[in-house]
């Protein structure tokens, strides 16, 4: 066994999570917050870059959650100050708030406020403090975490009544994907806030991107003796860097050849790819039609794979889930072409040290990766990771034991 140290990413303490963002507010803003109100980061077992397909996911929320201590006011000022960046207040005026005024991560806070009123809400100002033990820039989906906050908190202070059950938190899943999509610049799906607002304790979210229907899967794997590994690479990972927009554009060209409105209505992929094949075919849209057809071939194969994760999580044959994911990252890493050195170090460390089956998660080019493993075996499977990334030189990883968590409450 590697005698290697393990970073290990602990989740706070839901009651430490608030206290730490009540002391916040009360240091800054010398005054109590009206109440502190957290969302969860999230994992994904699989179903990567089809949400934008109108595909299907199977995310889950975890333990690590975005504390926001957030009071009204009476004007249309917002104040803002974050743990993770340095404390510093900021101030906006909530009616300059538009696509291109703001960046950073006080788009993602005043995006969700933008976003509510523009579908018919009634705001005001407010006071906000922030802190998280969800891993910045891992691919657990801090944005989501920071938005789902903010939006269950604002709901209830402003009495907006959509965080009482699932059909109104549609509502606020809706608002925060505009707010990173249109303020905050970042093309993205709405797996992501689906998992921080939608999710259920000890499952996981199957999400049908098209009609936004959930059905909550059972999700427990330490009755079947497993774990999920969730590996932070602390690689750099951004998804406003044109890469992520590129993929995405990519297939919304090719459901335009192909007639369709989303690649999920492929249901041929052999046809669909000597449609895009064709001379000329993709002359108009300014792409490759290799690199489009291995797009294609990722997003057709990804949704299926989501079905047979959820085949096999029904049938009660967990472990075989394993495979799916090798199978998976394989997808990402050739076709999609989104994973990394790091990404590829932790997946293929993970199987050479007994791990079940892994893959990258997230948007890719950095990130985390997950590992299904056995539950004795984490440890050394986390080892063994760390120790590969010594011996290529890479930056320490961290690494936590990814549980089925709640929503944004």
């Amino acid at each position: 066994m590697t005698s290697i140290d393990v970073d290990w990413l602990d989740a706070w303490d839901v009651e430490d999570g608030s206290a730490q963002a009540r002391a916040l507010f009360t240091e800054v803003f010398d005054a109590a917050p009206d109440g502190v109100w957290s969302a969860p980061g999230r994992g994904n077992l699989i179903g990567e870059h089809t949400d934008y397909n109108g595909g299907l996911v199977l995310p889950f929320a975890l333990p690590h959650r975005t504390y926001a201590a957030i009071t009204r006011r009476a004007d249309r000022t917002v104040r803002l100050v974050s743990a993770q960046e340095a404390g510093t207040v900021v101030t906006v005026d909530l009616d300059t708030v538009a696509p291109g005024t703001v960046t950073g991560w006080v788009a993602y806070v005043v995006g969700v406020a933008w976003a509510l009123e523009q579908a018919g809400a009634t705001l005001g100002g407010f006071d906000v403090a922030i802190t998280s033990c969800v891993p910045y820039g891992a691919g657990l989906s801090s944005s989501a975490a920071l938005e789902g906050s903010v939006a269950i908190g604002l709901d209830a202070l402003f009495g907006l009544g959509h965080g009482a059950d699932d059909a109104g938190r549609q509502h606020l899943v809706a608002a925060c994907i505009r707010a990173e999509n249109e303020i905050a610049g970042a093309p993205t799906g709405g797996m992501d806030q689906a998992a921080a607002l939608r999710s259920q304790e000890g499952h996981a979210l199957l999400l049908d991107c098209r009609s936004l229907e959930v059905r909550q899967i059972p999700f427990d794997l330490a009755s079947d003796g497993l774990a999920l590994l969730v590996v932070d690479t602390r690689a750099p990972h951004a998804l406003v860097d044109g890469q992520y927009a590129a993929r995405r554009d990519t297939c919304e060209a090719a459901a335009a050849v192909l007639g369709v409105e989303t690649l999920r209505e492929v249901t041929d992929l052999d046809a669909a790819l000597a449609t895009l094949a064709a001379p000329g075919a993709l002359d108009a849209s300014g792409q490759d039609p290799e690199v489009t057809a291995r797009r294609v071939k990722h997003v057709v194969t990804e949704i299926a794979r989501v079905g047979e994760v959820v085949s096999l999580l029904d049938s009660g044959r967990t472990s075989e889930v394993g495979a799916v994911l090798s199978a998976a990252h394989a997808s990402l890493r050739d076709d999609y072409e989104v994973s990394c050195h790091e990404l590829d170090v932790a997946v293929d460390a993970a199987v050479q040290a007994g791990a079940l089956g892994g893959r990258m998660i997230g948007g890719g080019f950095g990130g985390s990766a997950i590992a299904l493993v056995r539950v004795e075996d984490a440890e050394q499977v986390a080892g063994e990771i760390a120790a590969a990334f010594e011996s290529e030189g890479l930056r320490a990883p961290g690494f936590l034991v990814a549980v089925a968590g709640g929503p944004a409450s």
